[in-house]
């Protein structure tokens, strides 16, 4: 597998990706370079909406696809923002800014800080790969009371690692790529595929 198309455009993951990746020399494509359209996400499970985002995007390219569905769960509030984390505020376009400042108001006088980060990656080799490898990761912390840090993106500059006495953007990427869920999902997936991610 020498070329792979991330069925994403959100930056901050195709840079995870790309760094993540580059080490086992596969090519990295992304669907914005190919021109593909995003896939519907209308799903409630973060794997259903993985797998879907996989099978478009290897349909439109005719290559392997990656896709990930990740977000944030908070216990308080039932898992939310979960499958929505991307587009929890409503904000057209996606907003990290809008979705941390609706986390801190749905949070507010909340005892209860606990949270965890959740990823689901899928790569098909085809649209029709019967056999999708599959992989997941979690990464558990709490939700701060403020932002902080200048790092990572989305909801890393209220994610508060209790263990390190640091938020996730407060991590250097590669610190990130070791502890994160993403990075725990795709260690699991190269296993999968006998490769050494280091």
């Amino acid at each position: 597998m020498k070329k792979i198309v991330i069925a994403s455009n959100n930056p901050g993951k195709l840079r995870e990706f790309q760094a993540m990746l580059a080490p086992l020399g596969i090519d990295v494509l992304t669907q914005e370079q190919l021109g593909i359209s995003e896939a519907e996400e209308p799903h409630c499970t973060f794997i259903e909406n993985a797998l879907a985002k996989a099978r478009h995007v290897s349909k439109e390219s005719g290559l392997p696809s990656l896709a990930d569905d990740s977000g944030i769960c908070v216990a308080a509030l039932g898992g939310a923002p979960g499958v929505y984390s991307a587009r929890y505020a409503g904000d057209k376009p996606k907003s990290d800014t809008g979705n941390n400042e609706k986390l801190l108001r749905d949070m507010q006088g909340v005892a209860d800080r606990r949270a965890h980060y959740y990823c689901v990656l899928v790569l098909v080799q085809h649209a029709e790969d019967p056999q999708p490898l599959i992989a997941e990761g979690e990464w558990y912390g709490e939700i701060a009371q403020e932002e902080r840090g200048d790092g990572g993106f989305g909801y890393d500059p209220l994610f508060w690692l209790p263990q390190l006495g640091k938020m996730s953007s407060e991590l250097t990427a590669d610190e990130k790529h070791v502890l994160s869920h993403r990075g725990k999902a795709l260690k699991i997936l190269l296993q999968r595929l006998n490769m050494d991610a280091g």
